[in-house]
């Protein structure tokens, strides 16, 4: 089947189909660098990297944009709080931002374009607009005429009409209608600022990526995404102050992930709610917040709570166990005769990769996907249960397993870990104390290996033992 893309702009699911032929132009908003990432910021970081991963796995040359706002208002208030610069606060959070998403399994993009470096691009792109006719400027701030672009509001469902009785919109006296928004602002005194022909100011929020977008990836991209927040106004901004002066669309497919919810409240800054990321990471590994993310559908609310990352840890160490056992069992069987796949297992394995990828192609639907996934836990762990399965089996197993992975990345390939002295000791004792029928000093030595860290697990092939 054909990959089947939900369009925030038809609010339908259409076929993709990129404006050239294995070549994928995608642009994700970024964050604006002024602090820790929290779970919010983490949930389209995790959704796109997969979104831009499967698209490479259909073969796909992607190139993945995602910017760094690294000068706003925030910015500037953070640098005072900590009395430092604008440019120093976007350095410790961007590094900051880097170190998260590695800690989430998430590749870098292919580019990461900043504001400060960008300015150029921006003036000019502003200037265009001035120039046309669709922005004017005012008191050395400029704004956008929204009235010149007939189709504002037509992404996110909004209408003039509904913005001019005051919808979302500032009441500003230098505009010539409230709706208008900002492209450049005037610098206040002590502010950082760069020169433009309207004055010493600094760019608006929306105009950044509209210029990034024409620059780096052209008029017209294949797909352009970010959380639900961003689709007004923008999202909203960005299409028509692109679209009013190119004449062309500024995306073909825009997407939108859903909110995160802290205990079923919509998380936000003002309410306190916000978690962050680095500390997350503290208590659960990536592939616990990875199966988190994905285990519900990327357009749908999904709710944060304790319990539910607990749950998500318990339902990756089901996978990574059965992953670890037919490896296991692999090593011990590679001196024998490998062989091929049986002709039953071939045909469990092709309907569980057909499931996998029909659900992905329906519009990323990830949480099937891992039902799939789970499907092939429970043909592993039969297949085991056989203690004469054959290495082709058990070959063909891991290898459906890491093409599913390598796209969710819920286990980590890991170095075999090397046991210290003392558990090397314990784990001996214990097997000469089993061999004796000492089954009180065995499960003492269980527990103590336990806290330890240290799990221990007795299979037909010997005891294996594992961390935590």
């Amino acid at each position: 089947m054909a990959l089947q893309i939900y369009n925030t702009m038809t609010r339908s699911k259409e076929q993709f189909v990129p404006l050239e032929s294995g070549k994928v132009k995608m642009y994700v908003c970024g964050p604006t660098v002024y602090g820790y990432m929290h779970i919010g910021n983490a949930r389209p970081v995790i959704v796109f990297d997969m979104i831009r991963t499967y698209l490479e796995q259909l073969g796909n040359e992607v190139r993945y944009i995602t910017n760094f706002t690294d000068v706003d208002d925030k910015l500037i208030r953070k640098a005072e709080e900590m009395k430092t610069t604008v440019a120093k606060v976007s350095e410790i959070f961007i590094d900051a931002y880097r170190e998260d998403i590695e800690g989430l399994g998430v590749k870098p993009a292919t580019m990461n374009p900043r504001v400060t470096e960008s300015m150029d691009l921006i003036i000019e792109f502003i200037k265009e607009l001035v120039d046309k006719g669709f922005a004017y400027e005012s008191g050395g701030d400029v704004y956008f005429h929204t009235s010149k672009f007939p189709e504002y509001g037509k992404l996110s469902g909004q209408n003039l009409e509904e913005l001019q009785f005051g919808i979302r919109i500032d009441v500003d006296s230098r505009k010539e209608k409230p709706e208008d928004f900002v492209l450049w602002k005037a610098a206040k005194p002590g502010e950082i600022h760069w020169h433009s022909p309207w004055g010493e100011g600094r760019p608006g929020w929306h105009i950044e990526c509209s210029a990034m977008v024409r620059e780096f990836l052209g008029e017209t991209i294949d797909i352009h995404g970010g959380g639900q927040d961003l689709q007004f106004p923008h999202h909203e901004c960005e299409c028509a102050q692109t679209e009013v002066l190119t004449g062309k669309p500024m995306s073909n497919y825009w997407m939108h992930n859903g909110f995160i919810n802290i205990g079923d409240e919509k998380m936000s800054k003002s309410l306190g709610n916000g978690l962050l990321v680095k500390d997350i990471r503290q208590r659960f590994k990536a592939g616990t917040i990875r199966y988190f993310m994905l285990s519900t559908h990327y357009r749908n609310p999904l709710n944060f709570t304790q319990d539910s990352l607990i749950s998500a840890e318990k339902s990756v160490e089901r996978i990574s166990l059965a992953e670890s056992n037919v490896k296991h069992r692999l090593e011990l069987a590679e001196a024998g005769p490998q062989g091929d796949e049986s002709p039953q297992i071939k045909e469990k394995l092709s309907a569980i990769m057909a499931n996998f990828h029909a659900k992905m192609q329906d519009d990323f639907n990830t949480p099937d996907a891992i039902t799939a996934v789970f499907d092939w836990v429970s043909l592993t762990n039969l297949t085991l249960t056989d203690n004469a399965a054959a290495p082709g089996d058990l070959a063909a197993l891991l290898e459906a397993y890491a093409e599913m992975n390598a796209l969710l990345r819920l286990t980590d390939e890991q170095e075999k870990e090397v046991a210290s002295e003392e558990i090397e000791r314990l784990i001996a004792e214990r097997v000469e104390a089993r061999a004796n029928k000492n089954w009180s000093r065995s499960d003492e030595i269980r527990d103590e290996l336990s806290g330890m860290g240290i799990l221990l697990e007795d299979t037909p092939q010997g005891m294996r033992w594992r961390r935590k």
